[in-house]
């Protein structure tokens, strides 16, 4: 069974920067899209950033867009997040998974039903 393992979180001070991993038990992911969500709390899941299998091409919400840049390295099975000038707003606990293609995670459409159990990032003011 593929689990998704996010690690890297912390606290954090208005900008600053942290980065987050994203790595698959299970099987290998570099055939797949991946993709970086959040969930604050009392707040639906929500999309944050995502790239595609060969890691040529990427996309961001706009949220996060000029601050956040994900990258994989398919050798390592092991997807990044680098996110600097955090925000109060980027509070949020972070989840990864994967989809069939780009398009598909940045609607949300993953292929993994069950999430992991996230990373908790919180930036203070």
């Amino acid at each position: 069974q593929v689990q998704m393992v996010e690690s890297g979180g912390g606290l954090v001070q208005a900008g600053g920067s942290l980065r987050l991993s994203c790595a698959a038990s299970g099987r290998t992911f570099s055939d797949y899209a991946m993709g970086w969500f959040r969930q604050a709390p009392g707040q639906e899941r929500e999309f944050v950033a995502g790239i595609d299998w060969s890691g040529s091409s990427s996309t961001y919400a706009d949220a996060v867009k000029g601050r956040f840049a994900i990258s994989r390295d398919r050798g390592k099975n092991t997807m990044y997040l680098q996110m600097n000038n955090l925000k109060p707003e980027d509070t949020a606990t972070y989840y990864c998974n994967e989809g069939h293609s780009l398009s598909s995670v940045i609607v949300g459409n993953v292929a993994l039903d069950s999430w992991g159990q996230g990373t908790q990032v919180t930036v203070s003011t």
